[in-house]
């Protein structure tokens, strides 16, 4: 019988890359789709925490990464063995973690949340009067709770790509464009970034956003995140002006490292069954991270897809 190959492709990820997958999306949907998937074989085009993703949530399918230097910052600079302890001193609070986080991580969270499906689970569980403790993005927290007046205790870990992004060079970018211009951002961006966007939201939040549009086509739209969704945002509305937020002064260059690690001969080995195999994870270790993202998943089933 021949076994079922399924590739998916964060939006991240080169066009080439994103060319060669039966599904493209951000991590929610992906997550949804790796669930789901009838595939003896997942190559996962993205980075290791998602391939994780995929294995705890479909964990009779092979899960191949296809580079295994695929990581995230937000990742190595949590040491599990300091959240433990940190999830510990608040043990009164609900640990929501944000799914760009190991394994290990999830299994010491209560909830999993994306950043499409963030601000409702949050607001959900302190609406039921819960206390609400955030981890591994720090700027992801200090928006939430300065947007929404929360007082979480946060974990301090940031997105290399993301925290970039500075308000300084924003606003020379900004009044360096004559007539009008429009500011969307990740809320993995730096907070006084975030305090300028007229939308902030997911990776699909801000595609939508491009794909609605209605001002005039000649306005400049900067998309302050990494700059592989500006492909789908050019296919989706090639009559706008879209230009990556920049990092410093002149500079519009801000990719993901570990995203671009995913090349077309990486991807095609993948396919063959070569990469990392995410086969490392005990029952007990899937089990434990399984939980906490299934409670998202119906979550978002319930109230927000």
């Amino acid at each position: 019988m021949t076994k079922r190959v399924v590739t998916l492709a964060h939006y991240y990820t080169q066009p080439e890359i994103q060319q060669m997958a039966d599904k493209v999306g951000d991590s929610l949907e992906l997550s949804l789709f790796a669930r789901e998937a009838e595939a003896d074989t997942i190559v996962f085009a993205g980075v290791r925490f998602m391939a994780e993703t995929a294995k705890i949530l479909n964990p009779a399918a092979t899960v191949i990464l296809p580079d295994a230097g695929s990581t995230c910052s937000l990742v190595t600079q949590t040491d599990i063995v300091a959240l433990k302890r940190w999830r510990d001193s608040h043990p009164d609070h609900v640990h929501v973690a944000y799914i760009n986080s190991s394994a290990e991580h999830k299994a010491l969270s209560d909830w999993i949340v994306t950043s499409r499906n963030v601000d409702d689970i949050i607001a959900h569980l302190i609406g039921e009067g819960k206390k609400v403790m955030f981890s591994p993005d720090r700027n992801m927290g200090a928006y939430l709770n300065y947007q929404y007046g929360y007082d979480m205790p946060l974990w301090s870990a940031v997105c290399e790509v993301h925290d970039k992004f500075n308000e300084a060079a924003l606003n020379e970018a900004l009044n360096a464009v004559p007539g009008a211009s429009h500011l969307i951002a990740h809320p993995e961006s730096p907070l006084p970034v975030l305090k300028q966007a007229e939308y902030v939201g997911s990776t699909s939040g801000m595609l939508n956003w491009v794909k609605q549009y209605e001002g005039n086509p000649k306005d400049v739209i900067f998309v302050a995140t990494e700059d592989g969704i500006l492909y789908n945002m050019g296919l989706a509305r090639p009559d706008l002006d879209l230009r990556q937020a920049p990092i410093y002064a002149g500079c519009q260059c801000n990719s993901c490292p570990y995203m671009k690690m995913n090349t077309v001969e990486a991807v095609r080995r993948a396919q063959q069954g070569e990469g990392l195999v995410i086969d490392y994870l005990s029952p007990e270790a899937i089990e434990a991270a399984r939980k906490p993202v299934e409670r998202m998943l119906e979550f978002s089933r319930r109230y927000t897809l």
